[in-house]
């Protein structure tokens, strides 16, 4: 079963084809998606392949095509360009469709929240690799934005961050083990909290809100360049 190629594909098929539509032309911005996944996607997959061969994570032979990139499934590689189009372009297509951008006042204030959670949770399970190491990441790239970039889009970043939960519960939750038989990537809970969002480790929520702000970021400031 080629479950998580699958995965993969439909997750990038829709927003590859709108990406033509002519009233937002997402396909015109390419040029600065592009180069930020590819510097996003080597930092993860750098993180990916240290945890897998520490085994705080690793992939159910079951569910995959065999062909192995390092330690690394050649779907998990692929994860981390699928993804983060789907998700940009999500975000994107938001901007175009909602006119208001709702959660700007309140983003600073959901970002602190975020921050001193995300900090206090990390520091008292410090032993826990994927919980310290995701929270504190995650914090301080939120912390980042508020001090250093400032920017005018974490209020977009978040309202998009709410309508993706909606396909990251299908594809974390098959990926975790929802709706088939065994799961498709394993963790050592002894690095995590061993708390479940159905069968998706917490964790999971704020690795993806890294991925996704990371993607988000990089593609805002190519496009501020002009690269």
């Amino acid at each position: 079963m080629y479950t998580y190629l699958l995965i993969n594909f439909f997750a990038i098929l829709i927003p590859f084809i709108v990406s033509f539509d002519k009233r937002n032309y997402f396909f015109s911005r390419w040029k600065y998606l592009f180069p930020a996944i590819a510097v996003t996607g080597l930092f993860f997959i750098l993180w990916d392949i240290l945890y897998t061969s520490l085994g705080i994570w690793g992939f159910n032979p079951r569910y995959l095509t065999g062909i192995y990139i390092f330690n690394l499934p050649v779907e998990e590689v692929l994860f981390f360009i699928t993804i983060p189009f789907a998700t940009v372009f999500t975000y994107d297509t938001l901007i175009y469709l909602v006119k208001n951008d709702y959660l700007r006042k309140a983003s600073r204030t959901i970002s602190f929240t975020l921050v001193t959670l995300l900090f206090v949770v990390a520091v008292f399970n410090l032993s826990k690799l994927y919980t310290s190491v995701t929270f504190l990441l995650t914090a301080s790239f939120i912390l980042f934005h508020e001090l250093v970039i400032k920017p005018t889009y974490l209020g977009r970043f978040y309202f998009s961050f709410l309508v993706l939960m909606v396909p990251f519960f299908i594809i974390n939750g098959i990926l975790t083990g929802s709706f088939i038989e065994e799961e498709v990537v394993w963790y050592d809970n002894s690095h995590n909290l061993s708390f479940r969002l159905f069968t998706i480790p917490v964790e999971d929520l704020f690795y993806g809100l890294l991925l996704i702000l990371m993607n988000i970021t990089l593609f805002e400031y190519f496009k501020k360049k002009g690269y």
